[in-house]
């Protein structure tokens, strides 16, 4: 059986951050991870990519979006077009605009904690 893959936009570095925990999360679950960030090369040990499409041609299992979302906006057609079972808008990520956008665009959307969903507590992947 394959892993379960995610890409996580608005991955980060700084271990502070949620688009971090994300990352450290979705690892321990097992997911192969494909962090995504406009200028950082490796986050976590992993490669980084500055957009969905550089990513290996793999099947994404979920997208998390932990971007704002006046950039998150700006994302939808690339998330619609890498074909994900599910987009997960985390907390911060969302907004009315945003969300009525991602339907019209047929997106999967789960709007929640995509590190709760897998099992995992933000507060359990520390700085």
């Amino acid at each position: 059986m394959s892993k379960l893959t995610v890409a996580i936009i608005g991955a980060s570095a700084d271990r502070q951050k949620y688009g971090n925990k994300s990352v450290r999360a979705h690892l321990k679950q097992g997911y192969e991870v494909f962090p995504v960030h406009p200028t950082e090369s490796n986050i976590e040990g992993l490669s980084a990519y500055t957009n969905l499409a550089e990513i290996p041609k793999v099947h994404l299992n979920r997208i998390s979006v932990y971007v704002p979302p006046h950039i998150g906006i700006g994302l939808l057609e690339e998330i619609r077009d890498r074909r994900a079972d599910e987009v997960w808008f985390n907390p911060g990520s969302e907004s009315p605009e945003l969300l009525q956008r991602a339907s019209e665009l047929g997106l999967n959307i789960i709007q929640a904690c995509s590190i709760i969903d897998i099992g995992e507590s933000p507060s359990a992947h520390p700085d």
